[in-house]
């Protein structure tokens, strides 16, 4: 979960040891994706944090800049935000603050949990900056991720991380939960060792619910 391609790829189907060929496993999938992909809807709280994020601003009483970067493909991202609820949502993000996973931009075989993806999308949110306003730096950053590859590539990027999983995943990861928020469960080996966290550093958190996140707690303050 979280690393493009991943389903037809050797970890997946080294774990899965599933009785079929990858090209049936990748037709069946892709049609499975197509039919369920375009009925996703927004989870819970996600128009609230997105309005109060738009509108908030630090304790130095800067606008909080939105982006999106995500692993899905452009055909997958058509499909997951095709529902006019999600359409609306995606409205606060300008088109040119968000990356997918098969941007050209971004070097091949860099998707999550290398922390690429999120250094392009705060590349791309500084370059919308006026003249004179002060660049954005990652321990400036707060990530929303739901994977835990995702949690690993927003701490490689030197960024706070907030970790919404689903709750199946949240038993899954239940007893090595610390070890996902330092972005240290070695899922994919990618090197860089020394661009991880430290358990229980502080710098990253779960919540089971956008519905509690806490804007004070990381000095967001949301106007009325």
């Amino acid at each position: 979960m979280g690393i493009s391609g991943s389903t037809n790829g050797d970890v997946f189907h080294g774990w899965a040891k599933l009785p079929v060929s990858r090209k049936q496993f990748a037709c069946e999938s892709s049609e499975e994706m197509a039919r369920h992909f375009q009925n996703c809807k927004p989870l819970p709280g996600a128009g609230e944090l997105l309005s109060g994020l738009s509108r908030a601003r630090n304790a130095s009483g800067d606008k909080i800049e939105l982006g999106l970067a995500t692993s899905a493909n452009s055909a997958s991202y058509e499909m997951k935000t095709s529902q006019p609820e999600t359409k609306r949502l995606l409205n606060y993000f300008q088109p040119d603050k968000r990356v997918l996973g098969d941007d050209p931009r971004l070097r091949l075989g860099r998707g999550k949990p290398a922390p690429d993806i999120y250094l392009a999308a705060l590349q791309f949110l500084n370059s919308a900056l006026n003249s004179g306003e002060k660049a954005i730096m990652p321990n400036e950053c707060l990530v929303f991720e739901d994977s835990a590859v995702g949690v690993e590539a927003g701490r490689r990027a030197g960024m706070r991380v907030i970790w919404v999983p689903h709750p199946d995943l949240a038993i899954e990861y239940q007893p090595v939960q610390k070890y996902v928020l330092a972005g240290r469960t070695g899922l994919v080996k990618i090197g860089d060792e020394c661009q991880l966290g430290e358990v229980d550093d502080g710098w990253a958190e779960a919540i089971s619910s956008l519905e509690d996140f806490q804007y004070e707690k990381y000095g967001i303050f949301v106007q009325s």
